[in-house]
């Protein structure tokens, strides 16, 4: 595997010395049209390795074979005694405009590649992407943020930040990392039932992004994009077979099924059915007056309550009956409410700590699903589970229990575009079949399957840390736990480094369902070449737009290290990938030397342009004092660039 992946490593550098290559050369062949004299065309820096001569030029191979140059007569302005604009067949012994055409040459020949990179993608059919990449719909939201205050919620859908249009999931990131503090979001609230659309738009603020160990990572509180949450064999074909003590082993789950519904949860993403198996509720079936709901209600330790004397006794009562005696009352689970001994809700129990009982009923409950109880409300089931007496309820809250309903037999037919995957995605299921099934939860005859929809055995999750592992699994387990501890605590910032460590053990007293791989749906990307063409040009202005208006931080745009590490990766995945990035990066390098900086092409035209419009030459010596000093401004920030580069290299590798 180290020998493949270092054959990739080869092949991006390549390629994008390629893509220096072709700059160059498109240098070269405006030259040798306009009749400069080119003196050298070197493929590669240092000290050449081969060489020879042909047509006057010297050609040559750099030990370094990362780049290019091409050296052309009377350009180096250093040190130069001569008049540059009397050098025969030098750069600028000619016109001005002959001099543009050389310089622009170079970029024009990087966004040709470009187009013909884009244009063969879309002869060839495009590429197969996930589903959650190319979806407008939102698979998890942080519930602390302005859009889920706004009442924004997992499968709604985003349309645009700052009226831009969503090309990708990468622009939850991209567009508040680029954006001023406040950013412009756009899109549709969408009815779960009828799939009616009623759009939005909110102004809100970025803030720092709550699951990023970088500072400086802000969101719009979009965490994560819908995905099918599908259990299925690996595209390959190969086995997926559930792990050895699994929960799943006996929920009756198979090979293609997708999960659509957790303890009364529409599930839109992986990252929202993690959160359900872990925010510590429990799923209630409740008498209301002649309605049976459900409901998702705070489970907690009883030491966390302040309790009146009489409830105390009625709990050590449901204890004695529970036969949970080897357990100490205050770290039994309970739930915040006073009942009597069938169940009926009398009133709420008090918190001692302010902050848990904001916790357990937020101001802003994710669904009427999450609104407290009230008065007189009976309760009938426990996870599904049928129940008489309280201290019935006492007992099954000690263990997690999960309801879960999967799609069976999705109606994907043959690979569709991207564009029709959000409406397929909503249609694949009856949510009056979903309601049929959900219902009835909890009572004593609950339909198994609605249409397309089976509702699998009752599942208990497991703790990361309490899967049975093979002597062997258990040993690399233990190394990669002592190694990401000593990771953390090289971690300098300690705001950084608590953050780090409570993610890790929070990571390992997380609950899972056992399901080895989450596969998503595939979707055919093929947009028009102009499409491609235009998201990347757009994606261009966004970051040079943010970085002049300071809304980016320069370290997170990627150096010569982690554009080879961009490529490398994608080539892994296929060569259309690896062809789509070679075209995006000779965009970018097309684009960015046209900028007007003496250093690039773009100064180079400006140069010549000013001497064409005011016919007045530029010294030489004014020249360098333009030239030296941006190319030293140039050389620190590919030096800043690749420190950032590595940085995140070994922090990947680390992790």
């Amino acid at each position: 595997m180290e020998l493949i992946s270092f054959l990739y490593i080869i092949f991006a550098v390549l390629g994008l010395s390629f893509l220096i290559f072709i700059h160059e050369l498109g240098h070269y062949y405006m030259a040798r049209r306009v009749g400069m004299k080119v003196e050298t065309f070197s493929i590669g820096f240092g000290r050449p390795l081969y060489s020879w001569e042909k047509n006057g030029v010297r050609w040559q191979i750099g030990w370094l074979l990362f780049g290019g140059y091409v050296k052309i007569a009377g350009m180096d302005t250093t040190g130069q005694q001569k008049n540059l604009y009397e050098i025969p067949d030098g750069f600028f012994s000619k016109r001005p405009l002959e001099r543009i055409a050389v310089a622009a040459m170079g970029p024009l020949a990087n966004i040709l590649f470009a187009v013909v990179a884009f244009s063969a993608l879309w002869f060839f059919g495009g590429r197969d992407k996930n589903y959650g990449e190319y979806t407008h719909k939102i698979g998890w939201i942080d519930p602390k943020s302005e859009l889920y205050a706004k009442g924004i919620r997992p499968g709604d859908e985003i349309i645009s930040y700052n009226g831009e249009e969503l090309q990708s999931a990468k622009d939850h990131i991209s567009a508040p990392m680029t954006s001023p503090p406040q950013i412009q979001v756009d899109g549709y609230h969408v009815n779960f039932q009828t799939k009616a659309k009623t759009p939005f738009h909110y102004s809100v603020r970025t803030y720092l992004h709550p699951n990023a160990l970088e500072k400086g990572v802000v969101t719009a509180g979009i965490l994560q994009p819908a995905n099918y949450v599908l259990y299925s064999k690996y595209t390959q074909g190969k086995e997926n077979v559930l792990p050895p003590g699994s929960p799943m082993e006996d929920s009756g789950i198979q090979y293609g099924d997708r999960i659509v519904w957790v303890d009364g949860v529409p599930i839109y993403s992986s990252q929202e059915l993690s959160h359900v198996l872990n925010d510590n509720r429990v799923l209630l079936t409740i008498q209301r007056g002649q309605e049976t709901l459900l409901r998702r209600v705070p489970r907690v330790e009883v030491e966390e309550f302040h309790l009146d004397p009489q409830f105390r006794e009625e709990l050590i009562d449901w204890q004695f009956e529970a036969e949970l005696n080897g357990v100490k009352i205050r770290k039994l689970y309970a739930i915040p409410y006073d009942l009597d001994n069938e169940g009926t809700v009398e009133g709420l129990v008090k918190f001692i700590d302010q902050e848990k009982e904001q916790e357990a009923f937020p101001a802003i409950p994710s669904s009427v699903l999450e609104t407290p109880l009230e008065r007189g409300d009976k309760i009938l089931a426990v996870d599904g589970i049928p129940i008489k007496y309280s201290y019935e309820i006492l007992l099954h809250l000690q263990n997690r229990h999960v309801n879960i309903i999967v799609q069976r037999d999705l109606a994907l037919g043959k690979m569709i575009s991207y564009q029709e995957a959000d409406a397929q995605f909503d249609r694949q299921f009856d949510p009056q079949d979903l309601q049929k099934i959900s219902s009835h939860i909890g009572l004593r005859s609950v339909p198994l399957s609605e249409g397309n929809l089976h509702l699998l055995s009752l599942v208990i999750p497991k703790m990361r840390k309490d899967f049975i592992l093979t002597p062997e699994n258990q040993i690399q387990l233990e190394e990669e736990w002592k190694e990401q501890n000593r990771e953390i605590d090289n971690i300098e910032d300690p705001e950084k480094r608590a953050l780090a460590r409570h993610q890790l053990q929070g990571l390992n007293n997380q609950f899972l369902l056992g399901l080895p791989a989450i596969q998503d749906v595939r979707v055919k990307y093929n947009p028009s070449p102009l499409q491609l063409f235009t998201n990347v040009f757009e994606e261009v202005k966004r970051t040079l737009t943010a970085l002049l208006t300071g809304s980016l931080n320069p370290k997170w745009m990627s150096g010569p290290i982690g554009i080879v590490q961009v490529v490398h990766d994608y080539s892994m995945v296929s060569l259309k990938e690896a062809l789509f990035w070679l075209g995006a990066i000779s965009l970018n390098l097309g684009l960015l030397n046209l900028l007007p900086l003496p250093v690039l092409d773009g100064g180079t035209i400006c140069f010549s342009l000013y001497e064409w419009i005011t016919g007045k030459r530029l010294k030489t010596k004014t020249l360098e004092k333009f030239i030296i000093p941006f190319a030293l401004l140039l050389i620190g920030f590919f030096i800043f660039l690749t420190y950032h580069d590595l940085t995140r290299l070994f922090g990947h590798w680390t992790h």
